[in-house]
């Protein structure tokens, strides 16, 4: 803004002309955004400089140029510099009597501006030349920007009038046009009440002075009222239509936030089963580790087993050399009875104190044999319970199963009742909406097309919501197959804990025959205890290494147990959390639901109110038609009076512009 009198200063000395002073004046104390040149009589050289300064000018949105008396030339100059201004908004071009070339060059303005939003034209020429100002409406016809136009005083004919119809019936952003006090007359006022029908954005529209009948003004005059009750329905729509699109975004970024929520369980879920699959695999690769340890010692008992069939061999051989030894004794005995019966007797006793201690030795073995029997019987009980144990897990997996199956019935039960009661309170919605449209008047057809198309616009929004709750459910679906998935994996490792199990009681089946040969070893023992004594001893060293050995595989058996029995545990936590989930994810929904039952509500009570709004608008109708037609007598009055004065301030304007000094004319009585 500091640089406009400089800039304007150079482009007059590059004219070869001198910047005026007042136009000086005025840039300097021009404020932010507004130029007033008002009744300043700007030369041809100014105005070429001010069309120049204007083309490139980014901070001007106001120009007031009423009165100064502008030339074609003039005008044209300043005009073609305002066609490449981005930002003007408001212009006003009072009294400077536009001609042909004015109005050609307010056309190319109207065709090649994109921000100009309001044109005074008041005191102007444009209708006397029909063809230029045709190509002016012809402008205004494709102009999608202005807002208000201001063509008070310009001679206006009914052809004229006639050219802004056809301009008015395509243009779709102008809200405001005044042309009193022009000669419009009848056939021009009916051009513009056949124009207005098709035009749903002009609501003022000025009539005044131009020899209008009332009925056409009427007929102005409730086409403005329809297109003033069409514009404010229309922004309670967008109002409405706004709100309702907030909502809808809300509850978008919720269910997104649920979305991303499920997606952080699922993967949590993946690692806690990849977690248990690693653990899983660490265990049964240490189960995989004492199931050969296992097989080792089976392997070295069975190799002490056939040591002690080999030692059992080689007592026999030594008791048939024994026989053979006790033959020739007794014939020696035979022949020399009487020299060793003293020495026989003494063996004799030696030989029942040595059967004495043999039957206890047996005894003891005896004794050792029932307490391995009665372990091994605790044994076998102990499997038989943990047998119990996994038969009611598996009881326990196909419960909760089956519970999960009954309440996701129940949900999707639940879900196609409300979806029912939401399809049944739309049809009653369409009725009633039916049996209002029927009662409704004809002029008010075209509201309830625009309120029909906004009841499409909510049925689709209500489309849209029902959609997303299919979403919803098929991702409740997606995670139930997921959770029955999951299932069926633990019911796996419980098979293969099951086969686990099995090769334990087989290994266990293994250890009982091996106790009932060594019972059969015992058996065969008690034949030659005599001559097995030292041997004996040895083999209850062997049976308490064995007993050691079998404490420590019960040991290892409870140890397992107690690791199963925190697996099984474990799975019945994850499943209870599961549930838990689901059971989150249900209530969800129902929250989803809630809100959609509301919006419905919201929507009933929407319906309502614009039905209140007709009827008071109906009744204000009424109400003015009364006050319109007690003011059609002072209007017919008052009419007779405003063409005189018309005349009188048509017949001053031209002796204004025709320079001739102004008469005293008196109006005709």
């Amino acid at each position: 803004m500091e640089d406009w009198p400089r800039s304007y200063s150079r482009l007059c000395r590059e004219s070869g002309a001198e910047p005026q002073e007042a136009v000086l004046q005025q840039l300097h104390a021009a404020p932010r955004g507004r130029l007033d040149l008002a009744t300043q009589s700007l030369t041809l050289d100014t105005c070429r400089a001010l069309g120049e300064l204007l083309q490139k000018e980014a901070q001007l949105t106001e120009l007031v140029l009423s009165d100064c008396m502008l030339s074609e030339e003039g005008a044209t100059l300043l005009l073609q510099g305002l066609c490449a201004n981005p930002v003007l908004r408001f212009l006003d071009l009072k009294g400077n009597n536009l001609q042909a070339a004015g109005a050609e060059a307010l056309g190319r303005l109207l065709r090649q501006s994109t921000s100009l939003q309001s044109l005074t034209l008041e005191w102007n020429n444009l209708g006397t030349w029909e063809d230029a100002f045709a190509a002016f409406c012809r402008a205004l016809a494709g102009n999608g920007v202005l807002r208000r136009l201001d063509l008070r005083n310009n001679q206006i004919s009914h052809q004229g009038a006639e050219e802004l119809a056809l301009a008015l019936k395509s243009n779709t952003s102008l809200q405001q046009l005044d042309l009193r006090w022009n000669n419009i007359g009848l056939l021009g006022g009916r051009a513009l009440v056949s124009c207005l029908p098709s035009n749903r954005t002009l609501w003022k529209l000025e009539l005044a002075g131009n020899n209008v009948p009332s009925d056409v003004l009427r007929a102005v005059e409730q086409a403005m009222d329809h297109n003033q009750d069409r514009q404010a329905a229309s922004r309670e729509s967008r109002a409405r239509t706004h709100v309702l699109s907030k909502e809808v975004r809300h509850l978008r970024e919720e269910k997104s936030k649920q979305f991303l929520d499920l997606m952080e369980t699922i993967d949590k879920q993946r690692e806690e089963m990849a977690r248990s699959s690693r653990t899983s695999a660490a265990r049964m690769g240490q189960l995989q580790e004492a199931l050969d340890e296992r097989h080792s010692i089976i392997s070295a008992l069975k190799a002490k087993l056939q040591m002690t069939e080999a030692a059992l061999a080689l007592s026999e051989q030594k008791a048939q050399d024994l026989g053979e030894l006790l033959v020739t004794a007794e014939q020696e005995q035979r022949n020399q009875a009487q020299r060793q019966a003293k020495e026989h007797r003494l063996a004799q006793q030696e030989a029942a104190e040595r059967e004495s201690k043999l039957l206890r030795d047996l005894s003891a073995a005896n004794e050792k044999s029932l307490l391995l029997r009665n372990q091994v019987d605790e044994l076998e009980r102990k499997v038989k319970s943990q047998q119990d144990q996994l038969f009611l897990t598996r009881q326990e997996l196909t419960n909760t199963s089956a519970e999960l199956k009954m309440r996701a019935l129940q949900a999707e039960e639940r879900l196609e009742l409300e979806k029912r009661r939401s399809r049944q309170s739309l049809e009653d919605a369409e009725q009633l909406r039916a049996k209002e449209v029927e009662h409704m008047t004809r002029h008010l057809e075209e509201s309830e097309r625009a309120m029909q198309d906004r009841v499409q616009r909510l049925e689709a929004a209500r489309l849209s919501l029902e959609e997303e709750l299919s979403r919803a459910k098929a991702l409740a679906l997606s995670e139930r197959s997921q959770a029955e998935e999951e299932l069926v994996k633990a019911k796996s490792q419980v098979r293969l804990e099951e086969q686990h199990l099995a090769h334990l009681e087989e290994k266990l089946r293994l250890l009982a025959q091996a106790r009932d040969e060594a019972q059969s070893t015992c058996l065969q023992q008690r034949q030659v205890v005599a001559e097995s004594q030292a041997r004996a001893s040895q083999l209850g060293l062997q049976l308490e290494g064995l007993r050691r050995r079998l404490e420590e595989l019960q040991q290892e058996l409870s140890g397992k147990d107690q690791e199963k029995v925190a697996e099984v545990t474990r799975v019945r936590v994850e499943l209870q959390e599961q549930l838990g989930r689901l059971q989150a994810e249900l209530t969800a929904q129902e929250a989803l639901k809630e809100k959609v039952a509301a919006l419905e509500r919201r929507l009933k009570v929407m319906a309502s109110d614009h039905r209140e709004a007709l009827l008071d608008r109906e009744s204000e109708h009424a109400s003015l038609r009364e006050k319109l037609r007690l003011k059609e007598a002072e209007i017919a009055r008052i009419r007779d009076e405003e063409a005189q004065r018309a005349s009188f301030l048509q017949n001053a304007v031209l002796a204004y512009v025709q320079g001739s000094p102004l008469r005293t004319l008196s109006p005709p009585k």
